[in-house]
């Protein structure tokens, strides 16, 4: 088990459709073809742990059939089985943790045949994060038509995993509402919140990926006051680019606070 925290990774912003989803309805399909795309992951699940004790299962999506009837049968009782389970409940914290690679030999022979052979899941990576007392556990899974990740798609995993348990822990939180979104976190939390309202909007669409030219029309602006509002919001939050708005981004929705 070792943390992994690449907040200022500028490869987190390849995830940044992911965390623009946080609150809406089609968050869980936008989630997996961000996970498709950066490093072919084939299908997600993210179940929600207690200290307590409590399992559930929050997100099922992707190409393996069985998923629902495997998420109810983790939350149920295998959980407790998990060879994972020590590793998160030790790192418990503020830091995403990514955890160690998978290997069939770390599982029980009842364990293996439910969750691996019945499935067709031949590979498998995951990352947890702490909010309060819930640890958000997140896992990403290549069935036998696709092969085991390779080493650049187990790299693309560990760089964007910070990214992605941030987002899902975000949207999952039990105050988390569709008006909780990007906007909200611009309005309200600092050094975001000191931003003008048209330097928002130009951060949230270069966020988007919008190029200068692309944000000057949507707004009805000149490219010249679209490269100033950039300009002075970069100079509020110290920062030159958007990888590193992108960092800050992340940084409020992984903290204590952000996550409240």
């Amino acid at each position: 088990m070792r943390p992994h925290a690449t907040a200022s990774n500028p490869a987190a912003g390849n995830v940044t459709s992911a965390v623009l989803a946080i609150g809406r309805s089609d968050f869980p399909n936008v989630l997996i073809d961000t996970l498709r795309r950066q490093a072919g992951v084939g299908h997600c699940m993210v179940f929600a742990l207690s200290r307590a004790g409590a399992a559930s299962c929050l997100l099922d999506a992707g190409n393996i059939p069985i998923g629902g009837d495997l998420g109810a049968a983790y939350a149920g009782q295998f959980h407790e089985s998990d060879p994972n389970r020590d590793a998160m409940f030790e790192g418990e914290g503020g830091a995403p943790i990514m955890l160690p690679m998978f290997a069939p030999r770390m599982y029980g022979a009842r364990y293996r045949k439910i969750f691996f052979q019945d499935s067709g899941i031949v590979d498998k990576c995951a990352t947890a994060i702490w909010t309060g007392n819930t640890c958000f556990y997140v896992n990403f899974y290549r069935i036998a038509a696709q092969g085991r990740f390779s080493a650049a798609q187990r790299e693309r995993l560990e760089a964007i995993a910070p990214a992605i348990g941030a987002s899902v822990a975000r949207h999952f939180q039990e105050k988390a509402t569709p008006d909780q979104s990007l906007a909200t976190l611009f309005a309200t939390r600092a050094p975001l919140a000191a931003l003008t309202p048209r330097e928002q909007e130009v951060c949230r669409r270069i966020l988007a990926g919008y190029s200068s030219e692309a944000i000057s029309k949507g707004l009805g602006i000149s490219l010249h006051s679209t490269l100033t509002y950039r300009k002075r919001a970069y100079q509020r939050l110290g920062i030159s680019s958007q990888s590193e708005l992108f960092a800050i981004v992340l940084r409020l929705l992984a903290g204590p606070r952000g996550l409240n």
